[in-house]
């Protein structure tokens, strides 16, 4: 009800609106507050009694609304995967226990047994309900939901909550969608983001890139970004993830050959390092598909196949092939010279061979 009143700008003067059943973004919830007296965001699963937080928004809130604190006779634990509960800012599990918790499912013993689990922290042997939902505690004591436990992904050994990139990109001001899935690329999986933006905003991806390591690690980054007009939907109006396009890493109109034999020998070795077919002399080391641990390998390659010592941080600093291959030492050697020379040979014998 509140979404059909929203699209049609109804007034909603004198209306508490009640925003429940969906993650409520920043944009609607600032365009419900433009129009009613009131805005409150609501979560609760089924399997609770249908409610379980409530927060009335402030105009603080209303950027990255939180779904508050737990009502009356209701309990909220956020764990981590071993049961312990994680600190303020860690994001974890959102376990839910009190009086609004279902005994469990008709005739599913299994999942119910899953779901419905033992309340370590009551004494009165309670039970509290799994929702798989990752969220975490804010400074102001309020839960901020960051997205679901399936679409929590593991790269390169590190766990990463795909909610809360999402997140990240959705407190920009320009953006007004957004979605991050892993893909599978030649060099692994990596994370590759869809976002829309607000009307009449513009904003790069490497400049929102940009933004992002200010409030992310590394290993959170998404390796590429696409901007959308608008995201799909399915009939639903959720998000139709199969339906989101692949990242063009090969934009032939925009693809500059590299200039001279370091520029050259810089790209074979990308080609080579990241698994991608060609490299352009504009193109973005970590766009391409190239992360921390492929960033360790470039570094070796270099002092293996050409004797330069490159301080792993020219990568990250100077991450296009036209920058980072002025930002190489000089070799100091002829003995640099003739490697480079035969890293070329050996790149047009693997051109050669790939044609035939």
């Amino acid at each position: 009800m509140a979404h059909a009143a929203v699209q049609r700008d109804t007034d909603l003067s004198g209306v508490h609106a009640l925003a429940a059943g969906e993650a409520l973004s920043g944009e609607l919830a600032q365009r419900l507050a433009r129009l009613a007296d009131k805005v409150s965001n609501l979560y609760g699963p089924t399997e609770t009694t249908v409610y379980s937080t409530a927060i009335e928004l402030s105009d603080a809130d209303l950027a990255a609304p939180p779904i508050g604190r737990p009502i009356l006779n209701t309990r909220l634990y956020v764990l981590d995967a071993g049961g312990s509960a994680v600190p303020t800012g860690c994001p974890g599990e959102l376990y839910i226990a009190g009086a609004g918790v279902a005994k469990g499912y008709l005739h599913r013993p299994e999942l119910t047994a899953e779901r419905f689990l033992p309340d370590p922290f009551d004494r009165d042997g309670g039970r509290m309900y799994r929702t798989g939902d990752v969220v975490r505690w804010n400074d102001d004591g309020q839960i901020e939901y960051l997205g679901r436990l399936d679409h929590q992904v593991k790269l390169r050994g590190f766990r990463i909550e795909l909610g809360e990139i999402e997140a990240a990109l959705l407190a920009q001001p320009e953006v007004r969608e957004a979605v991050v899935l892993a893909r599978p690329s030649s060099a692994g999986p990596r994370l590759v983001a869809w976002v829309s933006l607000q009307p009449g905003a513009s904003i790069e991806p490497p400049a929102l890139r940009a933004r992002l390591a200010t409030l992310l690690p590394e290993h959170m980054l998404p390796s590429a970004l696409v901007p959308l007009p608008a995201l799909p939907l399915n009939p639903v109006g959720k998000v139709d993830r199969r339906a989101l396009p692949e990242p063009d890493t090969a934009d032939e109109a925009a693809h500059v050959p590299p200039l001279g034999d370091t520029e050259q020998a810089l790209a074979a070795l990308w080609c080579e390092v990241i698994g991608v077919p060609h490299v352009g002399r504009h193109d973005h080391f970590f766009e391409l598909g190239g992360h921390s641990l492929l960033a360790v390998r470039l570094v070796a390659e270099l002092r293996h196949r050409l004797g330069l010592e490159v301080p792993l941080r020219t990568v990250f600093d100077h991450p296009t092939l036209a920058g980072q291959a002025a930002a190489l030492p000089a070799p100091s050697t002829a003995g640099t010279a003739e490697r480079l020379g035969a890293l070329l040979a050996e790149l047009e014998d693997s051109l050669e061979d790939t044609l035939e």
